[in-house]
């Protein structure tokens, strides 16, 4: 492979920045140039000589700038085999000249979308000529450069400075892999917008995803495991891959999937109380609710104290000066936070490993989208849990009713139990989580775990009794047997939210009566694995 001098460049930019700098080196390297309507305007206008497409095709812009560069003398000078006898006689016989570079960035689909554009502009949006001429020049890359992005702007005039005008096949081979996933990510967002936006298709024939490098991690969940971290080509929610760093060590693999957890668990908050949540592994070991901040804070650290070493915490307002204090007392792995005041952050900065995120708003829990999984030989899609249970949709299912106070603990609960790993018993009390009780084979040692974290609670923090005493207890399946729910009533529990739908509910209902329990039903599960 050779390298190929650029005598005539191709432009057709709808993003316009670097244009001219461009425009200016090209001319410097005596590149004659080519372009259309407002490309080719904006080079004029900086005292560059250009010719227009029109006068290279013979044929004018028309159609209201659907039709511009889909003409023979446009691909043909794309497609030419240089090297090929029967091509060059072909382009000699059509007087067809070479075209050696290409510069296009495409029509702002997802930019229009993003916007909520009426269909008709958006379909306006849909780059037709852009992503034919990208692939007739990418597919020729043995001759031809194709620069999609920006900023391989710089990148291609140093390549020409450093070969005297001419671009190297290595070069223009990357450049062509960029176009081609480019053309590939424009088309998955046109393809996905018809499916889900347009025709309310859940599960298209094919599922078109696409997802640009965001960055290359230290190691995956373990450090013989590579990872990186992509990010969705066009509109997505706000979330955790968005939130901005202010300071700290690089995030790992484990701390993005932690911190997502995190995040994901206080936006169920977003619009309550102020909220603290603390997450190791993924599963929350505490959560709590408070008139402050940092009460919040004390609250859900009392739950686990132990399992908080090495956590990860997300809040639901802006990070205070005192909030920060205290989280400062013990290690902490990652802070993230729609915002930080002065004071927190300074506390912060004295902890130079410790990760603080500000994610800006928080997420809609509510909010629709699909969750992918691998498995081998395919993948598992399914909706996102966005399910969410209020008051009016409860069950009593028990002869004695909740309290005010215990349907409180149990919606409490019940939002906490939804974003614990399977097998879930959480207890709650006043607004905090009392005990968790995660990831177990079956129900009842859930229970039995989560009990013992809350007595284990009590005996650290001098507590008289633990806080499963009174509580409310949710379960994030139905209980199979009563076995699980007396665990819970041994534990001191006076209240039970559970989807129902056992086959021996009435076994369990019976159970609940005898020991006077107040038990809803939500008629929702919350399976999380």
């Amino acid at each position: 492979m050779t390298d190929y001098p650029i005598k005539r460049a191709l432009l057709s930019v709808s993003d316009k920045a670097g244009l001219i700098e461009l425009g200016q080196a090209l001319g410097k390297h005596g590149v004659e140039l080519v372009s259309t309507g407002g490309t080719a305007k904006a080079l004029r206008d900086a005292g560059l000589t250009v010719m227009d497409i029109s006068d290279l095709t013979g044929f004018p812009e028309m159609m209201d700038g659907r039709v511009k560069t889909l003409h023979p003398k446009v691909h043909g000078g794309l497609l030419a085999v240089r090297n090929n006898p029967d091509h060059v006689a072909s382009m000699d016989e059509h007087e067809i000249g070479a075209i050696d570079l290409v510069v296009v960035n495409l029509y702002p689909f997802a930019a229009t979308v993003a916007k909520g554009a009426e269909r008709e502009e958006i379909i306006e949006n849909i780059d037709i000529g852009g992503p034919s001429m990208v692939r007739s020049a990418a597919k020729n890359h043995e001759s031809v450069a194709i620069v999609t992005d920006p900023a391989d702007y710089a990148r291609l005039i140093a390549e020409m400075d450093e070969k005297g005008g001419a671009t190297s096949y290595d070069f223009r081979r990357m450049l062509a892999a960029k176009a081609y996933a480019a053309t590939a990510a424009y088309d998955s967002m046109i393809a996905s917008w018809f499916a889900f936006a347009d025709q309310g298709v859940m599960f298209p024939e094919t599922l078109a995803v696409a997802s640009t490098l965001g960055t290359t991690l230290r190691y995956g969940e373990n450090p013989h495991q590579s990872a990186a971290l992509y990010l969705p080509t066009g509109p997505t929610a706000n979330g955790i891959a968005q939130a901005r760093q202010i300071q700290g060590k690089e995030l790992s693999y484990n701390n993005y999937n932690d911190a997502d957890a995190a995040l994901e668990l206080v936006s169920e908050f977003r619009d309550g109380p102020p909220t603290v949540v603390i997450v190791k592994h993924a599963n929350p070991c505490g959560v709590a609710t408070g008139a402050t901040l940092i009460e919040a804070y004390e609250a859900a650290f009392a739950c686990d104290s132990v399992s908080a070493f090495g956590g990860i915490i997300a809040v639901n307002r802006p990070l205070d000066g005192p909030t920060a204090e205290a989280i400062s007392g013990i290690f902490t792995e990652v802070v993230a936070a729609p915002d930080a005041d002065d004071a927190a952050r300074a506390i912060f900065a004295k902890k130079k490993n410790l990760r603080l995120l500000l994610t800006g708003d928080l997420p809609d829990p509510a909010r629709p989208g699909l969750q992918l999984k691998t498995i081998a030989g395919g993948v598992l899609v399914q909706s996102r849990d966005n399910g969410r249970i209020s008051r009016d949709a409860l069950k009593v299912m028990t002869k004695r009713e909740p309290t005010e106070q215990e349907l409180a603990d149990c919606l409490f609960a019940w939002t906490v139990a939804k974003h614990v790993k399977s097998n879930a018993i959480v207890y709650a009390k006043g607004g905090s989580t009392a005990g968790v009780g995660a990831g177990q084979m079956n129900r009842l040692e859930s229970a039995r775990i989560a009990a013992w974290k809350a007595k284990d609670a009590a005996e650290k923090a001098g507590w008289s009794e633990p806080r499963t005493i009174g509580s409310a207890v949710a379960s994030d399946a139905f209980f199979p047997f009563a076995d699980g729910l007396l665990a819970a009533v041994e534990a001191g529990a006076t209240a039970v939210i559970q989807p129902g739908g056992s086959i021996r509910d009435d076994e369990v209902i019976a159970a609940a009566d005898e020991a006077g329990l107040a038990m809803v039903f939500t008629g929702m599960r919350h399976f999380r694995h």
